[in-house]
C-alpha cells in the first residue's frame, strides 16, 4: 500500500481523545484512591474521556478486587458520562483463548456504563489469524460493543501487532467501534487509516503512539498514556486543531518532547514518569508506582521540572 501522508492531512477535524488514567500510589505502597478519583474527574472536566484499568492503570498487575473498585469509583465519578476500561485476561504463554473470561471482564465494564477495551492476552494473540477475527466477532456478538487493541511487545509480552489482513477483518466486526494501535510506527498507523477511510469511515483508529502524537493530523483519534500527564493541555491542543489555530503546532511539539523523554527505554517505566510529573503539578501527593512496575532514576525529576516549565505548568 503506497502512502502519501501529505494527502492524508485532515485540517480542522474534531479529535476524540481518550486518556489512559494513571493509578497513583502512596509511599506505603497502597493505591491512592482519592488521587485516582480526582484525576478521573480532572480528565473528564478537561474534555477527554477517561480510560481506566489500562496499562497506565496497571490493569495487568492489579488483583480482581482492585480492578472492580477502579470500575465502581469511575462509575461514581463519571455519573453516567462515557468512559472506557480495559477488559484484561491474565494468562501464560501457550494458554488457550479465554473466551468466557473475556466476556466476564467485558460485562464488568458494560454493567457500569463503560465501553470495554479488549486488551490482548497470550491466548488471544496466539490464535491463527483467521481465528483472531472470529474471536473478536464472537466477543462482540455475545458481549456487545467494544474497542479493540493492538499492543507492541515493547509495552507488554502478550501484545501483538496484527497483519493488515487481520486488521481488515477487524473492520468488518460491526460491534468493534475502533481499535487502539500501539506499534510506535507511523507507517503502520497510516496504513490502517487508509484502510479505514476506504472500508469503514466510522471506525476509530485510536493512536497509541506516544512518540508521534501528531498522528491526529492524519485522521487518528487517540487513547494515550501520555495524555494522563496533562489532560488539560491535550484538550487545549485538540481545540486548537479543530479551530485551525496555529498554536496547535508549538503546543504539540512541547507535549511530544515530554513523550520522547517519558517513553524512552524501558518503555513501561513511563508510568513512573507520569507519577513524577503529576506530583510536580501538585495533582498527586506521591510519585510511587505499583511495586512490580519499573522505575526511573531520581535525576528525571529535574528534567521533568524543566519540561513542566516549558509547558507553562
Amino acid at each position: 500500500m503506497t502512502i502519501d501522508p501529505i494527502t492524508m492531512l485532515r485540517p480542522r477535524r474534531p479529535i476524540t481523545g481518550y486518556s489512559a488514567i494513571l493509578l497513583p500510589f502512596t509511599a506505603a505502597g497502597d493505591i491512592d484512591w482519592d488521587g485516582f478519583a480526582a484525576h478521573v474527574r480532572r480528565t473528564a472536566e478537561a474534555g477527554l474521556i477517561p480510560a481506566v484499568n489500562m496499562d497506565t492503570g496497571y490493569g495487568n498487575l492489579l488483583d480482581p478486587a482492585d480492578k472492580e473498585r477502579v470500575l465502581d469509583l469511575t462509575r461514581s465519578v463519571m455519573g453516567g458520562k462515557p468512559f472506557a476500561a480495559g477488559a484484561f485476561v491474565k494468562d501464560e504463554p501457550g494458554a488457550k483463548f479465554g473466551r468466557d473470561a473475556y466476556l466476564r471482564a467485558m460485562a464488568a465494564v458494560a454493567e457500569r456504563g463503560g465501553t470495554p477495551v479488549v486488551v490482548q492476552s497470550f491466548g488471544l494473540t496466539g490464535l491463527p489469524d483467521a481465528e483472531v477475527v472470529a474471536a473478536y466477532d464472537d466477543l462482540g456478538r455475545t458481549g456487545g460493543s467494544f474497542i479493540g487493541f493492538e499492543l507492541g511487545t515493547m509495552f507488554a509480552p502478550f501484545g501483538r501487532i496484527y497483519p493488515l489482513d487481520v486488521y481488515r477483518g477487524l473492520l468488518e466486526v460491526r460491534s468493534c467501534l475502533g481499535a487502539k494501535h500501539s506499534s510506535l510506527s507511523r507507517e503502520q498507523e497510516w496504513q490502517r487509516l487508509r484502510l479505514r477511510d476506504r472500508l469503514r469511515p466510522d471506525f476509530k483508529v485510536f493512536t497509541g503512539n506516544d512518540l508521534a502524537i501528531d498522528l491526529v493530523m492524519y485522521g487518528s483519534d487517540y487513547l494515550l498514556g501520555l495524555s494522563t500527564f496533562a489532560p488539560d493541555l491535550f484538550a487545549l491542543r485538540d481545540r486548537y486543531w479543530a479551530a485551525g489555530d496555529p498554536r496547535f503546532y508549538e503546543l504539540n511539539d512541547r507535549l511530544q518532547y515530554l513523550g520522547f523523554f517519558a517513553f524512552r527505554d524501558p518503555v513501561p517505566a513511563y508510568k513512573h514518569s507520569a507519577a513524577m510529573f503529576l506530583k510536580l503539578r501538585g495533582w498527586v501527593g506521591c510519585d510511587a508506582t505499583h511495586p512490580r512496575s519499573p522505575t526511573r532514576p531520581d535525576s528525571d525529576h529535574e528534567v521533568l521540572k524543566g519540561i513542566a516549565d516549558l509547558l507553562g505548568v
